[in-house]
């Protein structure tokens, strides 16, 4: 092989190796948990007002769901609860009760649910 086509492989190759580990950079950083600040400042501001949102739809206080979702930013949760405040007053819209409890904070581990009691035979 003439030693210029070594060179423009190797050159290749390199920039290969370079761009593939550039693109790859997000996938690794989020296998080792790590996240960039203002992603996740990000994405808690979009979480924080859908909840806020969402309180508010379902007649939640502020108050309650500060203490409900404390991870969240509470400056978005109000924003939510605010803008649904307002559309919902726009609109003339009542609140939707909620069916299921609310969620528990990240690192809380879920009960497992009780199994089935068992119901004694019927003795006839």
């Amino acid at each position: 092989m003439p030693d210029h086509l070594g060179r423009a492989l190797r050159h290749t190759l390199l920039v290969g190796t370079v761009l593939f580990g550039l693109t790859a950079c997000d996938m690794v950083q989020q296998k080792l948990g790590l996240e960039d600040p203002v992603a996740k400042a990000a994405k808690a501001d979009g979480e924080g007002r859908a909840v806020g949102g969402a309180c508010r739809q379902s007649g939640r206080a502020i108050e309650d769901c500060y203490s409900i979702y404390s991870w969240l930013p509470k400056a978005s949760i109000y924003e939510g609860w605010r803008d649904m405040d307002a559309y919902m007053r726009d609109n003339k819209l009542e609140t939707v009760e909620p069916q299921l409890p609310p969620p528990p904070p990240p690192g809380v581990k879920r009960k497992a649910a009780p199994a089935a009691e068992a119901k004694p035979a019927d003795k006839h």
